[in-house]
C-alpha cells in the first residue's frame, strides 16, 4: 500500500531523502506494510536542476498544493530556517498530517508549540535528523534510555568547529587559516557565525537536554562561547598539557539543577571525545543504570542527514500500521524548572600576558589564594622584552569564583591581558 509523502524543500538533504526513498521503498514496504512515494515537492525555483528522478509535475512553488493534498499523509520538511517552515509544519499538523523534520533551529526555538500541536491533532512529529546527522541520538535518549536518570551530556555536535580545531591542532594553523580552509572545502558557510560562535551547537544542546533531562530548556538558558578567541598558542599549550581543545556542548543535572553550556574546553587525551576529529560528531552520555555511553559518526551532510530523516519516516510508518503516535509528542513539554547553577566545580585553563619583572607571579598567586583557588599546573614563558606569558591550570573551583578572580586579574597593574579562559574536562570516572 502506498503512503504519499510531501517534501518541503529539495536542497542537498531533500534530494538525499528522495533518492533514499526511491532506493529503499521496497524494503521499507516489507518492514512496515507501506511503500513511501514522493507525490509533491515544494521548491523556490522550478527551473533549477536537481539530482533526483522525479517528473517536473511533482514540483511546485505553492505550499498549499502540498499541504492541502488529501492523499498526502506525511510531510517531510528539509527547507530549514524558522519561517515559513514553522507555519507550514503547524498547518500540516492541524490538517492531520504526520511530520518529519531535520530543522534544529525550529525545534530548539518552537519545539514545545510544535509538539503540543501534534499531540492535540493526534499525529506524529519526529525530528531525529535535527541533531547529529546520521548518528541516532534523540531516539536512544527518548526511548532506549527511558529507564535511566541521565545526569550528564557532553558532546562535539558541530562539525565545522571540530574541523577548524582539528586543523589548528594537527597543522599549527591559526583560526583564520583553518576557517578559510573549512570554507573552501564546504565545511563552513560564507557567514560562519552560527557555527564558530557556538549558536548551532547551543540549539542542538537545547533539544538534547530537553529530552535527556525532561525539562523545557530555552536557548537563553545555555551559556555560549565560540572559538574565535582560541589561538594557535592555546592549542599548542593544550598539547603541552596533554589535552586537546574541542568545542564541547555540556549539560548536567544535579538534583534538578541544570548546568548548560557550549564553550571551548580542554579535553584530556585519554577521554573518548579527544579523538573525535575532523567534521565528525560525538555525544557522551551518562545514565545511572546504563553507565557511560558514546555515540559517534558523521553529524551533517546530504546522505547522513537524509538517513536520519528516513529512519523517522520508517518509525512513523510503523506507528501508522499500529494505529498509534509516538510518545515523543509528550516528553519534551514536561514543565520542569530549570535552575542555572554556577556552583559546580570545574578545572580551568587561563592564559595571560604579564609584566616580566620580579614579584608579578607572587601577586598573581596571592589573588588566587585570596579566592581559595589552588593551581595544578603553571607554565611561564618570556614572549618579548618586558612581557611574559603565564598559563595556569587550576584545581576544581566553582565557575562564579573563577569569574570573580578573572575580573580581579584584569584590574591588576601587573596583568596586561587575560587572553583566554577555558574549562578543563576531567577524565571519565
Amino acid at each position: 500500500m502506498n503512503v504519499y509523502v510531501g517534501l518541503l524543500g529539495c536542497g542537498t538533504v531533500g534530494q538525499g531523502v528522495v533518492n533514499l526513498t526511491q532506493k529503499r521503498a521496497g524494503i521499507i514496504a516489507d518492514m512496515t506494510g507501506y511503500r513511501p512515494v514522493v507525490k509533491r515537492v515544494l521548491v523556490r525555483d522550478l527551473a533549477k536542476r536537481r539530482d533526483v528522478d522525479l517528473n517536473s509535475e511533482v514540483f511546485t512553488r505553492d505550499a498549499d498544493v502540498v499541504l492541502a493534498d488529501p492523499e498526502i499523509q506525511v510531510i517531510v520538511e528539509t527547507m530549514g530556517g524558522i519561517e515559513p517552515a514553522r507555519t507550514y509544519i503547524l498547518a500540516a499538523l492541524r490538517r492531520g498530517k504526520h511530520v518529519v523534520t531535520a530543522n534544529k533551529d525550529l525545534i530548539a526555538l518552537h519545539g514545545v508549540e510544535i509538539l503540543e500541536t501534534a499531540r492535540d491533532a493526534g499525529v506524529d512529529i519526529l525530528f531525529e535528523a535535527s541533531v547529529g546527522g546520521a548518528i541516532p541520538l534523540i531516539g536512544p535518549l527518548q526511548d532506549n534510555l527511558t529507564a535511566n536518570e541521565v545526569t550528564d551530556l557532553k558532546g562535539i555536535i558541530n562539525g565545522t568547529t571540530n574541523y577548524i580545531l582539528t586543523q589548528m591542532t594537527e597543522t599549527g594553523m591559526d583560526f583564520a587559516q583553518a576557517l578559510a580552509e573549512a570554507q573552501e572545502l564546504g565545511y563552513a558557510e560564507a557567514n560562519p557565525a552560527s557555527d564558530v560562535d557556538g549558536l548551532d551547537a547551543a540549539r542542538k544542546l537545547v533539544i538534547l537536554a530537553s529530552i535527556a533531562f525532561h525539562a523545557h530548556v530555552r536557548l537563553d538558558e545555555v551559556r555560549v562561547e565560540g572559538i574565535r578567541t582560541v589561538t594557535a598558542q592555546d592549542v599548542a599549550y593544550a598539547k603541552e598539557l596533554g589535552t586537546v581543545v574541542k568545542l564541547v556542548a555540556s549539560g548536567s543535572d544535579r538534583g534538578g539543577k541544570l548546568s548548560l553550556s557550549v564553550r571551548p574546553t580542554l579535553i584530556p587525551q585519554g577521554h573518548p571525545l579527544a579523538h573525535v576529529s575532523g567534521s565528525y560528531n560525538a555525544l557522551f552520555v551518562r545514565g545511572d543504570a546504563a553507565g557511560d555511553l558514546m555515540f559517534f559518526g558523521r553529524g551533517a551532510g546530504s546522505l547522513p542527514t537524509a538517513s536520519a530523516v528516513m529512519g523517522d519516516v520508517i518509525s512513523l510508518l510503523r506507528n501508522m500500521r499500529l494505529g498509534v503516535t509516538s510518545s515523543r509528542n509528550h516528553r519534551l513539554v514536561l514543565d520542569k524548572q530549570v535552575q542555572m547553577d554556577d556552583s559546580e566545580p570545574l578545572r580551568h585553563y587561563l592564559r595571560m600576558s604579564v609584566s616580566d619583572q620580579p614579584g608579578v607571579f607572587a601577586e598573581i598567586a596571592r589573588l588566587f589564594a585570596v579566592a581559595g583557588i589552588s593551581m595544578e599546573t603553571v607554565l611561564q614563558k618570556r614572549v618579548t622584552a618586558g612581557t611574559a606569558e603565564i598559563v595556569v591550570v587550576t584545581h576544581e573551583i566553582p565557575v562564579e569564583v573563577m569569574n570573580e578572580t578573572i575580573d580581579r586579574l584584569r584590574t591588576s597593574s601587573h596583568v596586561q591581558q587575560v587572553h583566554c579562559v577555558m574549562p578543563v574536562e576531567a577524565l571519565a570516572e
